[in-house]
């Protein structure tokens, strides 16, 4: 585990790579490279590297006072297996600029684990969330497996 740097250097980001991994995801399949550009950009990334090459990716988008959303993470599949999402998680809800905050949250459809080790559980009050998907987006979830 040692063998692998975090850090969040947007110089260092591997754009392209960062696109392929996302566009291939369940949860933005297909996405624009202007759009994971724009993503990035608005958001406090973190990438997990070992030598230069990066292996794994994600982001927290917030306000800095009361709410964070990690979106994202993404280990590329040789690395899976290292507790590289853990620790990319872990990394980010210990970090000081995130001291304070109330509410994480996230959606994930297959990495539960990942997230209940680092805290994260179901949603207390189901019943109070809502949102509101573009349309497209929302018939790509409907129809997705």
């Amino acid at each position: 585990m040692s063998d692998f740097t975090l850090s969040d250097d947007r110089a260092r980001l591997d754009v392209a790579r960062i696109h392929d991994w996302l566009a291939s995801s369940y949860w933005s399949p297909g996405i624009a490279r202007e759009t994971v550009e724009r993503a990035i950009a608005g958001s406090h990334c973190l990438g997990a590297y070992r030598a230069d090459e990066q292996v794994a990716f994600a982001r927290m988008i917030t306000d800095h006072a009361t709410f964070a959303w990690l979106a994202d993470v993404w280990v590329d599949e040789p690395w899976r297996g290292h507790c590289l999402g853990k620790r990319l998680v872990a990394w980010f809800l210990d970090h000081p600029a995130y001291e304070g905050i109330r509410r994480f949250a996230l959606v994930t459809r297959d990495a539960h684990d990942v997230y209940a080790a680092n805290g994260f559980y179901p949603l207390i009050r189901p019943d109070r969330y809502m949102e509101r998907l573009a349309p497209a987006f929302a018939d790509a979830l409907r129809n997705a497996p």
